[in-house]
């Protein structure tokens, strides 16, 4: 399996793996695939990653930027993340993970933060932090990871792509 930068021949395949991937989703919206069209389109995709299994796009990762506390701190918020249904529960996910999370590190971010379940994200150091307050998820399931520096206090908001609608 091949991690690599998503190109714009993977935007067909990235779309269908994250329909596929979040359709049985218990809270899921089904916006998934929306919110990182949307995200490429304005620019603010800032790290997309695929995984590729046998020249097939498996699995996707993105990461675009938040705001903490009103102000751009240098973080940024993962997801989605997806795993093609025939993929699943082979560590890919996993890997995409690592890999974004390297890729964070290259360019200097100083944190992620993310919504999902915590049996699994903390495997990567993930914890919720009470001085970290996001309103649209429960307290156990919204967490942070600091790459660099302190963590920062305050409301963290997502690209406003997170609030798009079917």
């Amino acid at each position: 399996m091949k991690i690599r930068p998503e190109s714009q021949e993977d935007y067909q395949a990235i779309e269908e793996i994250t329909r596929a991937a979040f359709k049985d989703h218990p809270y899921s919206r089904q916006t998934e695939h929306l919110i990182i069209r949307s995200l490429r389109e304005q620019g603010d995709l800032a790290i997309s990653l695929v995984a590729e299994e046998k020249g097939k796009v498996a699995g996707h990762i993105a990461f675009s930027k938040v705001i903490i506390g009103e102000r751009d701190q240098s973080w940024y918020g993962m997801g989605p993340v997806s795993v093609a249904p025939l993929y699943q529960r082979q560590g890919i996910g996993s890997k995409l993970v690592r890999a974004g999370l390297q890729a964070l590190r290259q360019i200097k971010g100083k944190g992620c933060v993310l919504v999902g379940d915590p049996l699994f994200y903390d495997r990567f150091g993930f914890k919720a932090e009470s001085c970290l307050t996001f309103e649209h998820a429960p307290k156990e399931n919204f967490m942070a990871l600091c790459l660099q520096g302190e963590l920062p206090r305050g409301e963290v908001l997502f690209h406003q792509a997170f609030a798009v609608s079917s």
